[in-house]
C-alpha cells in the first residue's frame, strides 16, 4: 500500500512525502530507524499529493537499469562498510539504511532496499539475503547464517570480504592468462583477412596482366581470396555462429559440461592451469566456510554448487558422499584424480590436528603462487609463438604475391 506521511526535519519544518509499505506500522518502524521523528501517516488516496506522485515516479524510472551489474568490487565495499556497522554496535535495519543511502550501484541498492524491507517484515538477515540468489550466491548465505547462529556477524562479514579479494585477485590471474593470446589471435585473423580481401586483389589484376601461368601456390592464395569475398564466406560464418550456439546449448547440460570440461582438464598447458586454479579456489572456500563455523557437509555442498569445473565438481559430489557416510575428508580425496597428494596429506593433518580450516588456507595460498607462476609461464610460451605466427601469415601471403614477379624476371632473362 501507498501511504502519505509527514515527518519533522532537524530545523522543526514539518516535510510531506510518498512511499510504500506493508502496513503504517512498517513504514513507520522504517523511518524511525533512520531517526526521522513521524508526525503522521495516513493512506493515500486517488487526490493525492501530484507532486509527491511525480517524484516518486521519477524515482522509479530512474531506478531501471538493466544493463548495470553488481561486481566483485561492489560486494567487497558492501562486506566492509557492513562489518565495520555491525561491529561498532549500529543497529542492523540502521546500518543497511546508511548503506542504502550510499549505495552507487542502483541495482545492488533495491536488493538491499527489500532486504530491509524483509528484516523488518520479520525475516532473518541470511533469509532476506536468500531472496536473492543472482546478488547473493549460496556461499554468501551459508556464511551470514554462520555467522547469525555464532553471533560473529561482523567477522564473518569481515572474512567474506577478504574471500571476495582473494577470489577477485584469482579471476584476474586467469583473465591475464587468457587475454593476450585472445587479443593476438584476433589481431591475426584480422591481418590475413584484410590482406586476402583488400590487398591481394590488387596484385590479382596485376597477374592477369602479365599473361603468364602463375605459381601453384599463388594460384591457391588467389582462390582463397575470391573465396572469402564471396558469398560461401558468408554461409561459412553463419555455420560457424550456429555450431557455436549448438555447442553453447549442449554444454549448457550435464552431460555436455562434464565431457567439455574434462578434455579441457586433460589439454596440455591449459588443464594444468585450470586444475591449479579449480584446487585454489576449493582449498579456499571451503577453508572460509569451516572457519566461519559451517558444519562440513554444507560447506561440501556449497563448494560443490560454487566449482567452475564439472570435473572438481563431480569429484567433491562423491567425497561429500563418502563423508555423509561417515568417512573422513581426505581419504576420498586421495581416491580422485583431481587431487594432488600433497593436497590430501595436509587435509589430513588439518583433520588429525583439529586445523582443517588452517591447512586448507595455506593450500590455497600455495596454489595462488602456482596458478601466477603458471600464467607467467604460459605467457612467456604464447609470446614467441603468437608473434611468429603472424609473421608467418603475412610471411606466406606476401611469397605468394612475389613468386609471379620472379618468374617473370626468369623468363626475361
Amino acid at each position: 500500500m501507498e501511504f502519505v506521511y509527514k515527518i519533522k526535519d532537524e530545523q522543526g519544518k514539518i516535510k510531506e512525502a510518498v512511499a510504500s509499505a506493508e502496513s503504517p506500522n512498517v513504514l513507520k518502524a522504517r523511518l524511525q530507524a533512520r531517526g526521522i521523528e513521524v508526525v503522521e501517516i495516513r493512506p493515500r488516496t486517488a487526490g493525492g499529493d501530484l507532486q509527491a506522485t511525480l517524484k516518486a515516479l521519477n524515482e522509479n524510472v530512474l531506478q531501471v537499469d538493466f544493463l548495470e551489474r553488481v561486481t566483485i568490487k561492489d560486494m567487497v565495499v558492501f562486506s566492509r562498510q557492513f562489518a565495520a556497522m555491525v561491529s561498532s554496535g549500529v543497529a542492523m535495519l540502521r546500518t543497511l539504511t546508511i548503506i542504502v543511502e550510499q549505495c552507487k550501484n542502483r541495482k545492488l541498492k533495491r536488493c538491499l532496499e527489500d532486504v530491509r524491507q524483509s528484516i523488518e517484515a520479520g525475516l532473518s538477515l541470511s533469509d532476506a539475503m536468500a531472496r536473492h540468489p543472482q546478488i547473493f550466491d549460496k556461499l554468501y548465505v551459508s556464511m551470514i547464517k554462520a555467522g547469525e547462529t555464532g553471533g560473529i556477524l561482523a567477522d564473518v562479514l569481515k572474512r567474506l570480504a577478504d574471500f571476495l579479494e582473494s577470489k577477485a585477485k584469482l579471476n584476474q590471474k586467469v583473465r591475464a592468462a587468457m587475454i593476450y593470446p585472445m587479443v593476438v589471435l584476433v589481431v591475426s585473423i584480422l591481418v590475413f583477412w584484410g590482406m586476402l580481401t583488400f590487398i591481394l586483389p590488387i596484385f590479382e589484376g596485376l597477374f592477369k596482366n602479365i599473361g603468364s601461368e602463375l605459381p601453384a601456390y599463388t594460384q591457391a592464395l588467389v582462390a582463397l581470396s575470391q573465396a572469402v569475398r564471396s558469398i560461401w564466406a558468408f554461409l561459412f560464418m553463419v555455420g560457424v555462429l550456429i555450431a557455436g550456439w549448438f555447442l553453447k546449448k549442449y554444454y549448457a547440460t550435464t552431460a555436455g559440461r562434464l565431457q567439455i570440461d574434462g578434455l579441457i582438464y586433460v589439454t596440455p598447458m591449459l588443464g594444468d592451469l585450470v586444475a591449479k586454479v579449480s584446487i585454489a579456489r576449493f582449498s579456499r572456500t571451503f577453508g572460509t566456510l569451516l572457519r566461519a563455523g559451517v558444519p562440513m557437509l554444507t560447506a561440501l555442498d556449497v563448494v560443490k554448487d560454487t566449482a567452475d569445473n564439472a570435473v572438481v565438481a563431480e569429484s567433491i559430489r562423491k567425497i561429500y558422499t563418502d563423508v555423509r557416510q561417515g568417512g573422513s575428508l581426505s581419504k576420498p580425496m586421495a581416491k580422485s584424480q583431481v587431487f594432488p597428494s600433497m593436497v590430501t596429506q595436509m587435509v589430513a593433518v588439518g583433520e588429525e590436528t583439529g586445523r582443517l580450516d588452517e591447512m586448507l588456507a595455506k593450500v590455497a595460498d600455495f596454489y595462488d603462487m602456482e596458478v601466477e607462476n603458471a600464467v607467467e609461464a604460459l605467457t612467456s610460451l604464447l609470446e614467441p609463438v603468437m608473434v611468429v605466427g603472424i609473421g608467418g601469415i603475412v610471411g606466406s601471403i606476401v611469397i605468394g604475391m612475389y613468386l609471379p614477379i620472379f618468374t617473370v624476371i626468369n623468363q626475361l632473362r
